[in-house]
């Protein structure tokens, strides 16, 4: 049994080596590129700042002038234009303002003080260069800022704008066509019959899907017929980049999704060394990257996580193709793994110096309540002893509250 399960590591990099990213671009506003990602690399026209200016409100003076008192020759202030400093004087500057020719040293208004005259008097303790920020000291022209791949935020935005960049070439959004099977699923809303539960996975996996850009065209549901199945998969195939359905991939006799993927196409990864999540399917129906995650709740939630979420990056062009970043914490908790790589729905919780990580009581792969009172996955590789202060490897799949208990 061993031998015919397929290690997590090693399925991730079939994944990824099988699809490639989706060649297909748009140019949009910088307003609606949030969330996208970058086609091409993006190159600055200009400098920032474009010329030397003031990094405080004061005046700013040639620093060889500085032991005498100075009279006030200009007044500059950001957006206007500065005149040449005129030896022996100084220019009142605001903070923002480009450096007249000549200055070399802005003094801060809080130290100066003022003659009778109104002559500025320099404080002896100053140093030339002091608070002028340089042309070109955040970015230089000709110097790539974002190269291509990276998905954009707000931060993005604001370094693009920063350079006079108003529109991008982005990558389009991932079509994903949803499948659920199974005879017993009934959409929230409905009655329940004897034998029947609420379908989770859709709305799971289609919250999951959207917070990554994606765009889900179609959600299909299967009831556990192989030609319906069959029929089904041909048709999300044709309408999307990537096919994801939830049940029917394991060996029973209702479950029909992996006979039809590999009628219509081939199924090259199934059955994983993993818990949760073993009987997880990918292939290719028709020339359409497929991938089948088994339909326990919790199953559909750790695969989304560590497949589907680098798959997906991977089509989208994103370079950071990976799986989210691994921590170090310390296990609050006890387990022994045998031949399957676990994945530990756990707490993480910052104390004294260290991430200390408590296990939900109920691991079982239809608890999808641990998902909700958890914020990280731990990852326990197989043959592996965890004590109780052990050091385990962990990923967030949300952001931690600092509040929670």
């Amino acid at each position: 049994m061993a031998s015919t399960l397929i290690a997590v590591d090693d399925a991730i990099q079939h994944m990824l080596s099988a699809v490639a990213p989706l060649q297909r671009f748009e140019v949009v506003d910088l307003m609606a590129a949030a969330g996208r990602v970058l086609a091409e690399d993006q190159i600055a026209s200009c400098y920032v700042p474009p010329a030397d200016n003031s990094a405080m409100d004061g005046y700013a003076l040639r620093f060889a002038d500085a032991k005498a008192p100075l009279p006030i020759s200009q007044r500059v202030a950001a957006g206007q234009a500065s005149q040449p400093l005129r030896p022996g004087t100084c220019a009142r500057i605001f903070t923002g303002a480009e450096i007249p020719l000549g200055a070399d040293t802005v003094v801060m208004q809080e130290e100066i003080v003022l003659t009778a005259f109104d002559d500025v008097c320099v404080p002896s303790d100053i140093r030339i260069g002091q608070n002028i920020r340089p042309k070109g000291q955040d970015i230089q022209a000709g110097q790539c800022i974002i190269k291509a791949g990276t998905r954009l935020d707000y931060r993005h935005l604001g370094l693009l704008a920063s350079v006079g960049i108003a529109q991008v070439s982005v990558f389009l959004p991932i079509r994903v066509v949803l499948l659920s099977t199974g005879d017993e699923l009934v959409q929230p809303g409905e009655p329940l019959k004897a034998g029947q539960i609420y379908n989770s996975n859709r709305f799971l996996l289609q919250g999951f899907l959207q917070s990554q850009g994606v765009e889900v065209v179609r959600f299909i549901q299967v009831r556990d017929r192989f030609e319906e199945t069959l029929t089904a998969l041909e048709d999300a195939a044709d309408s999307a980049d990537l096919v994801i359905s939830t049940g029917g991939v394991s060996v029973g006799e209702e479950d029909h999704v992996k006979p039809a993927v590999e009628a219509l196409g081939q199924l090259s990864v199934w059955r994983l060394a993993m818990k949760p999540g073993k009987p997880l399917a990918f292939g290719h129906v028709k020339d359409t990257p497929f991938i089948g995650l088994p339909g326990n709740p919790v199953s559909t939630f750790v695969g989304a996580h560590v497949f589907v979420l680098p798959l997906l990056k991977r089509l989208a062009g994103e370079s950071a193709s990976s799986s989210s970043l691994r921590l170090v914490g310390r296990a609050q908790f006890s387990v022994t793994t045998q031949i399957r790589q676990e994945y530990v729905r756990v707490k993480a919780t910052w104390q004294e110096g260290q991430w200390c990580l408590s296990a939900y009581p109920n691991q079982n792969s239809g608890v999808l309540s641990s998902a909700v009172w958890g914020n990280a996955m731990a990852i326990i590789p197989p043959a592996t002893q965890v004590v109780e202060g052990s050091e385990v490897s962990f990923v967030f799949y949300t952001t931690p509250n600092p509040d929670s208990n």
